[in-house]
């Protein structure tokens, strides 16, 4: 009987749905509760001052992909009641989903991956997308990969300055950890606080 329970539990990952309307400019987002956390379900798409791109400069990608930030506009993003997530924030969610080899396809949306968007279920109800990244004006792999930022800095060296991000990829079902230079333009996942 406690191993049916179990995998009762463990089929379905994601205990809560809802939305969320940012005051600042009316966009409602989705939202899912994960375990002990209740994330955004859907990129952050807040248009600000400093630094906040649509990929290839294309308002139509912003639509379906969100904005891709710098680090220091990530840190400010999120609306009132939302903050971006630390790293340790990320690695709770990846354990909660049974860690980084198999966390990646639970995460992943089963659309606008590019083929073959390896072992993507979203059960977890995150529904991560591939919305490339930026750098300098130039963007590249849309439909490849998806990049959200951590709140956690990795070095603060004034040359280099760079933070935690993760990565989901079109061709894997594990989610990658690593660190990146902060002027790179990355995705926003907003985290309840």
């Amino acid at each position: 009987m406690t191993i049916a329970i179990l995998i009762i539990a463990m089929s379905s990952l994601a205990q809560e749905t809802g939305t969320f309307t940012d005051p600042r400019d009316g966009k409602t987002y989705k939202t899912v509760k994960i375990g002990t956390q209740t994330w955004m379900a859907e990129n952050l798409n807040y248009r600000t001052s400093i630094y906040g791109f649509c990929y290839n400069n294309d308002s139509s990608n912003c639509a379906i992909y969100g904005r891709l930030y710098t680090y220091y506009a990530a840190l400010k993003v999120c609306p009132s009641g939302w903050h971006l997530p630390t790293d340790s924030e990320w690695t709770t969610l990846t354990d909660y989903l049974g860690g980084i080899d198999i966390a990646g396809g639970k995460l992943k949306s089963k659309k606008s991956w590019n083929s073959p968007n390896t072992k993507a279920t979203n059960k977890s109800g995150f529904s991560g997308l591939p919305g490339g990244y930026g750098r300098f004006g130039t963007f590249d792999k849309i439909e490849n990969d998806g990049n959200w930022w951590s709140s956690t800095e990795y070095s603060s060296s004034y040359i280099y300055p760079s933070a935690y991000y993760r990565n989901l990829l079109y061709n894997a079902a594990s989610i990658y950890r690593g660190t990146i230079t902060e002027n790179n333009n990355y995705s926003v996942r907003c985290l309840m606080d």
